[in-house]
């Protein structure tokens, strides 16, 4: 018999809130089961769960994971989403690299209108 977890316990075990968990299902990320108004997830959803957070983390859009989630269930299956995921984290990295050369740079230029100002200032008589 399949263990079937409720939406509180995924809230308690992720440590987030029931309206996350109901936004990744309204985007098709999750399905949990239903009966009637009360949502059960399999273990298949808790490990979805746990993959999307990572994700998420790692800053992958919800659509990127979508992408991610939907190539495993299509042909090539399990290959193909890894060499899309491998794919995405290049990007992701790339992305992030850049991000820290462009915050070098600009951290550089306060450094050097810092040492303006305080040459300018020493000019003119003021002290700091």
């Amino acid at each position: 018999m399949t263990k079937l977890y409720s939406i509180t316990e995924m809230t308690r075990e992720f440590d987030i809130s029931t309206r996350t968990l109901r936004f990744y299902e309204d985007e098709g990320l999750i399905h949990p089961e239903r009966r009637g108004r009360t949502r059960l997830y399999r273990t298949a959803d808790r490990h979805l769960i746990a993959q999307i957070l990572r994700g998420r983390r790692i800053g992958f859009t919800i659509a990127e994971i979508r992408e991610i989630i939907q190539v495993y269930n299509e042909p090539p299956g399990e290959a193909g989403q890894l060499k899309l995921l491998m794919r995405k984290v290049e990007e992701k990295r790339d992305g992030l690299r850049q991000r820290r050369k462009d915050i070098d740079e600009t951290i550089g230029e306060l450094d050097s209108i810092e040492e303006t100002c305080l040459n300018r200032l020493a000019e003119i008589g003021v002290s700091t």
